[in-house]
């Protein structure tokens, strides 16, 4: 195959192009170009330059991905039998120039005036993130951005619905419709809402979006957070935020954390995403601790996760199989038993945090046991040791004596019986929880009723009154 050598030709204007760029033109043995449709175009038929064009394949294209390939195809198509000069605007962003580059087909480059020269000049040259309008990044928000090559009315709407999820529909937008030959770019300042709603679009129309302050933004981002969290703990910062370490935050972090499970519960979906946002803050308040005395950094956190995530998932990030969610458990367990070091049961077991809430500590240690073989058959005989255990507790309240460890041997029985009956613990005891309050409220206020105190009240009268109770 003959050399491929890209050319820029910058943002359309004949005033961008270089002086090396019209030198190779003239001496090309074929030249093609991306697009007819800009003033270069018409300066190299004034100048009586031959070329070609792609922009028969934009018709013929039903997305980006199908376009991409025709243009290549047609590059490579001519190389067979000839050194080809291909110019597109902006060879940085052009997608199939990278296509070529991927296929080792491109080998010279000639530069020029990036696409985005003449916007950033008009806009003061801020430094931006520039990207094409099909390809956005995934992260938004931090950094000027510079959307290049809007290409229709359709294009515009779909990018839009992916940054309002990041800036709010009234953030400002200069938007720079198509060159028009012979004149300067002019832009105009509009919502994002409005950024599907422009009179005209073209493969030279970008938009620029730049950052709002903290104190003005729609919508926010983790990195939002991080800052929000370096101003609160900084020299001039809150004295209440400045105050905390690791160890004062912890009962927040549980706190918040059973608050969130109670909106899920309550399918609550605002509210669940307002809780999660309280458990985000406190991981992002402890780095912040962490960053200050040397502990952590948010990247530690980051990298700790994603690399327990990979690990956890052999099966799509290496050559392991499993088939099922039941697989994927044994897998994990497997891993972490290795990792750990968990040679025996009792390993395993003692491996189950002691942070976790009682209940559920036990009902973890359990499944390692049973893991290991060592379970009760059934739920009913799991529920006959809770009778045993209730006889043994009562024998010694009947004597006086101390039955917290009785007592403890029955609420780890009643854990067992639970989970041979497929309850979780700690939910089951939730339910009873918020079923106790609605029927006490309910049986205070049949006695307020009566107009009686529930304090003035015997016992066999509560009774009465905690029977009727029932709904």
């Amino acid at each position: 195959m003959n050399p491929i050598t890209v050319l820029a030709l910058g943002p359309g204007g004949r005033e961008h192009l270089t002086l090396g760029a019209v030198a190779r033109m003239k001496q090309a043995e074929k030249l093609i170009l991306r697009t007819g449709e800009t003033d270069c175009a018409a300066w190299l038929r004034g100048e009586g330059i031959p070329f070609e064009t792609l922009d028969a394949l934009y018709d013929q294209a039903e997305d980006f991905d199908e376009l991409t390939e025709l243009c290549v195809r047609r590059v490579l198509e001519a190389a067979e039998s000839t050194p080809v000069l291909y110019a597109v605007p902006d060879p940085e962003r052009d997608e199939t120039v990278q296509a070529l580059y991927r296929r080792g087909a491109a080998a010279q480059a000639v530069p020029g005036v990036p696409l985005s020269g003449e916007i950033l000049a008009a806009a003061g040259f801020p430094a931006v993130c520039r990207c094409a309008a099909s390809s956005l990044p995934d992260a938004m928000g931090d950094w000027p951005l510079l959307i290049e090559e809007i290409d229709d009315r359709l294009l515009a709407g779909e990018i839009k619905l992916r940054l309002l999820d990041v800036y709010g529909a009234s953030q400002p937008v200069r938007f720079f419709p198509p060159e028009t030959k012979g004149q300067a770019r002019e832009s105009v300042s509009i919502p994002l809402e409005d950024l599907d709603r422009q009179k005209e679009y073209g493969r030279s129309a970008c938009a620029l979006i730049l950052p709002l302050p903290l104190t003005g933004k729609e919508r926010y981002t983790v990195q939002d957070l991080v800052r929000i969290m370096a101003v609160l703990r900084g020299e001039n910062g809150c004295p209440w935020d400045r105050a905390q370490d690791h160890h004062t935050l912890r009962p927040y972090l549980i706190e918040e954390a059973y608050e969130t499970a109670a909106a899920i519960d309550d399918e609550d979906w605002p509210h669940a995403a307002e809780e999660l946002g309280d458990v985000l803050l406190q991981v992002v308040f402890q780095a912040s601790i962490g960053r200050q005395y040397g502990t952590m950094e948010l990247s530690d956190i980051t990298t700790a996760i994603c690399k327990k995530m990979i690990e956890r998932h052999p099966h799509i990030f290496a050559s392991g199989t499993a088939k099922t969610a039941e697989a994927v458990s044994e897998t994990w367990e497997e891993l972490k038993r290795r990792k750990r070091h968990l040679n025996t049961a009792a390993d395993a077991m003692r491996d189950v945090s002691r942070g976790l809430p009682p209940l559920m500590r036990a009902q973890k240690v359990q499944h390692k046991a049973a893991l290991a073989g060592f379970d009760f058959p059934d739920a009913e005989s799991a529920l006959a040791k809770v009778r045993e255990e209730t006889g043994e507790a009562l024998e010694l309240v009947q004597k006086g004596e101390d039955p917290s460890e009785e007592i403890g041997d029955l609420l780890f029985a009643c854990v067992c019986a639970a989970r041979r009956a497929g309850v979780e613990c700690e939910t089951a005891l939730m339910a009873a929880t918020e079923k106790f309050i609605a029927r006490f409220a309910r049986m205070e206020e049949r006695i307020k009723k009566d107009n009686k105190e529930l304090k003035s009240l015997t016992l066999q009268e509560i009774a009465v009154y905690w029977k009727g109770s029932r709904q």
